[in-house]
C-alpha cells in the first residue's frame, strides 16, 4: 500500500484548519485516513502547527511519501531533518 502523509481540511468557507493525516494515496483528499499524527491552524497569529514527532518518524521510516505542503510543514517543525540526519 502506497502511503502519503497529507493535509486533510476541515472547517468552513474561508476560515479551513487541517489535520495532518496518514492516508492510502488512492483514497480523496478528505476521505479515509489510517492514522492522525498532526494538526495545522494558519488562522491562528502565528500559526499553529503541531505534528506527532514519534509518530511522523516512524510513518517517513516505513516510506511513507509527505506532500509539499506537509514538508513545508515538517521542515518548520524540524521532523524532516531529524528524518534525514541533518542538523535542524
Amino acid at each position: 500500500m502506497a502511503t502519503k502523509i497529507r493535509l486533510k481540511r476541515l472547517g468552513k468557507k474561508f476560515y479551513a484548519f487541517y489535520r495532518v493525516v496518514i492516508s492510502d494515496s488512492r483514497n480523496k483528499r478528505n476521505g479515509q485516513s489510517i492514522e492522525e499524527i498532526g494538526v495545522y491552524d494558519p488562522n491562528k497569529q502565528p500559526s499553529m502547527i503541531q505534528i506527532d514527532s514519534e509518530r511522523a518518524q516512524y510513518w517517513l521510516g516505513v516510506g511513507a511519501q509527505p506532500t509539499e505542503p506537509v514538508l513545508k510543514l515538517l521542515k518548520i517543525t524540524g521532523d524532516w531533518q531529524k528524518f534525514k540526519g541533518l542538523d535542524g
